[in-house]
């Protein structure tokens, strides 16, 4: 019998400086066995970084959601969907194929990788090439202490605050406060 995705409840109040953008999200991020902590809660920053898309292309008329990520790879980690049911913004984490990517910019507006992991900057000298021709596509760096930090404040039931400020995120609990400042490679 297959292990079942472990749920995960977040309430993540936003503070979005840069953009204006002020909001609470209540959460659910569905973890899948294969899936670490770190990579679930870059997922969460990433969905917090991106929100204020929310207002920007929808002006408040869309939905903000995680998709199924590792159980579904033609489904994004997370994504912006408008009230027509159009793929505003795409979201993906981690070090994702070209192929993938290239269907994900057919698919949606714009499309965002977040990278993370100490093998990140491989990944990237080895795709770049390949990625360069995509428009609609940006490829921002998380830290690797960063994204490491963040796997410490994952909980089963957790309360959060993201706070945005020139670029950069501080994302906040009851277990402590990671900074992370997103460097973006394209």
């Amino acid at each position: 019998m297959a292990i079942k995705s472990t749920i995960f409840k977040a309430s993540l109040a936003i503070a979005d400086i840069d953009h204006g953008y002020y909001a609470d999200h209540a959460l659910t991020l569905a973890r899948h066995p294969s899936e670490t902590d770190e990579r679930m809660m870059v997922r969460l920053a990433a969905l917090a970084i991106q929100a204020h898309q929310l207002n920007d292309l929808c002006n408040g008329d869309g939905t903000l959601a995680f998709g199924a990520g590792l159980s579904d790879p033609d489904d994004p980690d997370a994504s912006l969907t408008d009230f027509t049911g159009r793929k505003r913004v795409w979201i993906e984490v981690g070090q994702p194929e070209d192929k993938p990517l290239t269907k994900a910019c057919s698919k949606a507006d714009a499309v965002v990788v977040y990278c993370f992991h100490h093998a990140a900057e491989v990944w990237w000298k080895g795709i770049e090439g390949k990625l360069s021709r995509l428009d609609k596509l940006q490829v921002w760096r998380i830290p690797a202490e960063a994204s490491q930090q963040l796997a410490g404040l994952a909980e089963r039931s957790m309360q959060l605050q993201a706070t945005l400020q020139e670029g950069s995120l501080t994302l906040s609990s009851q277990l402590g406060s990671v900074h992370v400042e997103p460097v973006r490679w394209k």
